[in-house]
């Protein structure tokens, strides 16, 4: 990916796996409001109206713990999901040289983009099995509180003047615990649940998200020669300002959002199902598309771009900061 000349498997996980990381804890409590404005049941009333309402009501019930409920498992998906992107976007770009008869060392801004577009979807597909599981846990993390919360309402009734007490974060389950229940449950089948929501938003997320770093960065190259009177071809990826770098992951961060967001909105409802509608998971398995179906017969286009918008937000400097780090490690230690 993002480097002038080739990169060993194993430093690609490594430095996918700590750019990933880093980048996760900052964007988090993001992730939680997103996750939690997807879940809202499109049969019940709304519980938040939009992004600063969500994030208000998690930090006055739940302070600043409750904004990073959850993160152990993301923390991990990202490590994972990076590392596996990084490394399967490289090998499927050789692959594809190979196929080819191309030159192997030829560098990715001198490739084509349909080449590279293929190869990062190829990545995304893979990173998606991997992704799941670890998606299932984080959102089921980050709402089992507002299944307590809606559980207290039945039994105890609802005083609206009556500020919440904080919640009692010992007493809800942790990530094992909840990888346990679902195993038991569901076998590791039910591991997988939401799958074609995570494949359809990492195939072509993956794709819109290198491709666009790689368009981004080639006009600052090619603006950089020009400015200089160079040769095309002189200013490769290494040659890169801070900046520029941080410009170009930000705009594939933006991109990877926007194309395919209603298979994550869709994947989220499905995931917490259990969690916010107990009734409906017990009664039948709920589908990919018949989940669209209802989130778009309740809330329109609207309900399946719910927390879009705080999601993009934080997708370009958590992009910017992963981008940043990768190829900073690239030139330093490969």
């Amino acid at each position: 990916m993002g480097h002038d000349g080739g990169v060993s498997g194993a430093k690609d996980l490594a430095f996918g796996s700590i750019a990933g990381s880093c980048a996760k804890v900052f964007e988090h409590p993001f992730d939680l409001c997103k996750v939690r404005l997807q879940s809202q049941p499109p049969d019940k009333a709304l519980r938040y109206t939009g992004p600063w309402d969500c994030f208000k009501q998690t930090w006055t019930k739940e302070g600043v713990r409750g904004l990073y409920r959850g993160l152990s498992a993301p923390i991990v998906g990202a490590a994972a999901e990076n590392a596996c992107l990084f490394l399967v976007y490289n090998q499927c770009q050789r692959l594809i040289t190979f196929a080819k008869g191309s030159d192997p060392s030829t560098p990715p801004q001198d490739k084509g983009l349909d080449e590279l577009a293929l190869a990062a979807a190829g990545a995304g597909a893979v990173a998606s099995f991997i992704l799941t599981p670890i998606e299932l846990v984080k959102v089921k993390m980050q709402v089992t509180l507002l299944r307590a919360e809606n559980l207290a309402l039945l039994v105890n009734g609802s005083n609206p003047t009556s500020k919440p007490p904080r919640p009692d974060f010992s007493s809800l389950p942790g990530p094992i615990a909840i990888l346990r229940q679902t195993i038991a449950k569901n076998g590791l089948r039910g591991l997988w649940l939401g799958h074609y929501g995570t494949l359809l938003r990492e195939t072509g997320g993956s794709s819109a998200w290198f491709t666009t770093f790689e368009v981004v960065s080639r006009l600052f190259m090619r603006r950089r020669e020009k400015a200089q009177g160079l040769e095309r071809g002189s200013i490769g990826r290494s040659d890169l300002k801070a900046w520029e770098l941080c410009v170009a992951g930000g705009c594939s961060g933006m991109a990877y959002n926007i194309v395919l967001f209603p298979a994550d909105t869709i994947k989220s409802a499905i995931q917490t199902n259990a969690e916010l509608r107990p009734d409906l998971a017990a009664s039948h398995r709920a589908s990919f598309l018949g989940t669209a179906k209802e989130i778009f017969a309740a809330r329109g286009i609207k309900g399946l771009y719910a927390g879009c918008g705080i999601t993009v937000a934080r997708a370009a400097p958590s992009s910017a900061i992963i981008f940043l780090l990768y190829e900073n490690l690239v030139r330093n230690f490969a």
